[in-house]
């Protein structure tokens, strides 16, 4: 099983981006115009293939939204706390011996560590992150990269992730693909789909 780690493993990120939003005074839309806008997208696209820093991240996405660029990753990622009914699921499935795995378009570790506090290392048996293997989703390469990690065929795995563009790239594998976007109905799914008992 194959976890997606923004929107998944952590609050809703539209909720995370609204929350941003108002603790920076932005209208609402602002942040995600942004991020549709070509030059929003290339510097999403490069950060998450480690091809430039979270500083340089900072700097031109805070022009293209207008804010300072100080920290920009941390302010933004603020809310972005532990989906803590989906990680009990994660740890419930790997104690029942099902292999599982992080696959996650970083936004880098250095100044500000998303990942920190989260174990993810001592929770999955597998974390990719995209930014170290120069390869991000939908790329088939990365899916291919964690089937190999954890040792099973794309028919055998489930990934789960907030992104339909994502999901559709890991089906045309084989891999069984599930929607979450609220974590207690994804953690509620996952329970149904893998057979897990209601702790």
């Amino acid at each position: 099983m194959i976890f997606d780690f923004f929107g998944v493993l952590t609050f809703n990120m539209v909720e995370v981006i609204s929350f941003f939003e108002d603790r920076e005074r932005l209208a609402r839309g602002t942040f995600l115009r942004a991020w549709a806008d070509p030059r929003g997208q290339e510097l999403f696209r490069q950060l998450e293939l480690g091809r430039i820093t979270q500083t340089d991240w900072n700097n031109g996405f805070a022009h293209l939204i207008g804010v300072a660029s100080d920290d920009l990753m941390a302010r933004y990622l603020h809310d972005a706390f532990p989906a803590h009914q989906v990680l009990k699921v994660a740890r419930q499935a790997r104690a029942a011996g099902i292999r599982t795995a992080v696959l996650s378009n970083s936004l880098g570790r250095e100044p500000y560590d998303p990942y920190a506090g989260f174990d993810l290392h001592g929770t999955f048996d597998e974390v990719v992150f995209s930014a170290e293997h120069g390869v991000r989703k939908p790329d088939p390469a990365i899916f291919r990269l964690v089937l190999g990690k954890l040792g099973v065929p794309a028919e055998r795995c489930l990934f789960v992730d907030d992104s339909e563009d994502n999901l559709a790239a890991a089906q045309r594998l084989g891999i069984t693909p599930l929607l979450a976007l609220d974590e207690k109905v994804a953690a509620a799914r996952l329970r149904k789909v893998l057979g897990l008992p209601e702790l």
